[in-house]
């Protein structure tokens, strides 16, 4: 059972409350204050391992509780608790000498991750969120993410089809390949196909494979992904451009387990996990016509929404970090230190494009990287940027949706608030709703 002793900062009775018990139930000694007056003094005698303080306190602030541990005791890990999208105030605080910052609502898990993290490494080890075993790791700490994590932990034992959704570069195949690490099937082949990147005519030979002398140059037997997949889990990505024709045929596999080779009479059983992923609405589709209703509910039997890179933005700098040790590692160079204004630069851009596109980014600040650091300065032409009328059209259809509520609009944006106001006098925007061009 852990041991130390941890001070908690935190005005709300019911969340002050409910850390204090989690973290004795753990073992922990625990000493709580429900202001700044008090964690101040209470940091200051400078005996913690632990120093856990919310940022925003009614007669003061968290940063001032940090500053009194760190004066006391340098070398104490705090940790502060932030409020959803205030990214750019957690970075400051983390600039001024915090270990890491929490994101409210607080998970019980995350939190219990964190504080071992402080206690046991002295603040230098940045453990991925997730790592199933054999699949790649996925690093994040957004509740948006952990509820996405839970549901795959809760589905990836059974044999249920799954439909992983979000928008492109989210990060569906790593939870489709976590599936299958946690699956009976884990010791089974992965196999995965991409049905927008496969000619419409070629898709069916590509799903179920064909027989020798099925069609002009088939000089011999093929198999397909689902063959190739048995006993184990595939992965059928961008699963709303397969073709009608087709359709029909994968609906037949889900309800029946069975299906032909092209040019066979055969019947072949699917003994096969099926994951499907898409970044389209499917139900719309539906609607429109695109897409057989039936196959859409044997798709849709168990749901995993990713959120987007710019909706869970805390997550940024923790997963740069780990990106950056990753394309170091491939290119065989060292990794370059993330600063803090460069980590607030990356939580405040929109990333349309998601890890995929943070990914690229980083790979190319990596290969230019000319010294240790990797600061704004370096990154900032590297960014795609969102400049012009279009950039004001969304700041503005933002503000209007929020009702003029600045931090709602950085929120919804993917931007840090300091961001936010920059853009808004930058593009005359104060005063939207109100104001009318």
């Amino acid at each position: 059972m852990p041991t130390g002793r941890i001070l908690i900062v935190e005005d709300r009775d019911s969340l002050r409350r409910m850390l204090e018990r989690a973290l004795s139930q753990e073992g922990y000694t625990v000493v709580a204050a429900a202001d700044a007056r008090e964690g101040i003094g209470r940091a200051g005698e400078g005996s913690w391992d632990v120093v856990l303080t919310d940022l925003k306190l009614p007669d003061g602030s968290g940063i001032d509780v940090l500053a009194a541990s760190r004066r006391a005791a340098p070398h104490t890990p705090v940790v502060v608790l932030t409020g959803f999208g205030t990214v750019s105030t957690a970075v400051e605080a983390m600039k001024l000498g915090a270990f890491d910052f929490l994101e409210k609502p607080v998970a019980i898990d995350d939190l219990y991750r964190l504080i071992e993290r402080a206690t046991g490494s002295g603040g230098n080890d940045e453990t991925p969120l997730f790592q199933a075993p054999g699949a790649p790791a996925i690093v994040g700490r957004h509740p948006r993410l952990t509820a996405a994590l839970r549901l795959l932990q809760k589905v990836a034992p059974t044999e249920s089809t799954v439909l992983l959704t979000g928008e492109s570069g989210t990060g569906k195949e790593l939870f489709a390949r976590a599936i299958h690490a946690l699956s009976p099937r884990r010791k089974g082949p992965f196999v995965g196909l991409n049905c927008a990147a496969i000619p419409d005519p070629l898709i069916e030979n590509e799903l179920f494979g064909h027989e020798k002398g099925a069609f002009t140059g088939a000089d011999r037997r093929q198999a397909g992904r689902f063959e190739l997949a048995e006993g184990g889990t595939l992965l059928l990505d961008e699963i709303g451009e397969l073709p009608l024709g087709v359709q029909g045929k994968v609906l037949r596999v889900l309800e029946e387990r069975t299906y032909e080779r092209v040019g066979g009479g055969r019947t072949l059983r699917a003994e096969v996990r099926l994951v499907a992923a898409t970044n389209r609405d499917l139900e719309a589709m539906v609607d429109a016509g695109e897409l057989r209703a039936d196959l859409f509910f044997r798709l849709n039997v168990f749901p995993i929404e990713l959120p987007a890179l710019r909706e869970r933005a805390s997550d940024i700098p923790l997963l740069a970090r780990h990106l950056l040790q990753e394309i170091s590692r491939r290119h065989r160079t060292g990794a370059p230190r993330l600063t803090a204004d460069a980590a607030e630069l990356l939580a405040a851009s929109p990333w349309p494009g998601n890890v995929r596109e943070l990914a690229n980014v980083l790979e190319r600040a990596v290969i230019l990287a000319d010294g240790p650091e990797l600061g704004a300065a370096g990154l900032r032409p590297l960014l795609r940027p969102l400049t012009g009328a279009g950039e004001r059209d969304r700041l503005r259809q933002a503000l209007i949706e929020t009702a003029g509520d600045k931090r709602q609009a950085a929120e919804r944006l993917g931007m840090s608030y300091r961001m936010l106001l920059r853009k808004v006098k930058e593009y005359d925007l104060e005063g939207i709703p109100q104001y009318r061009d």
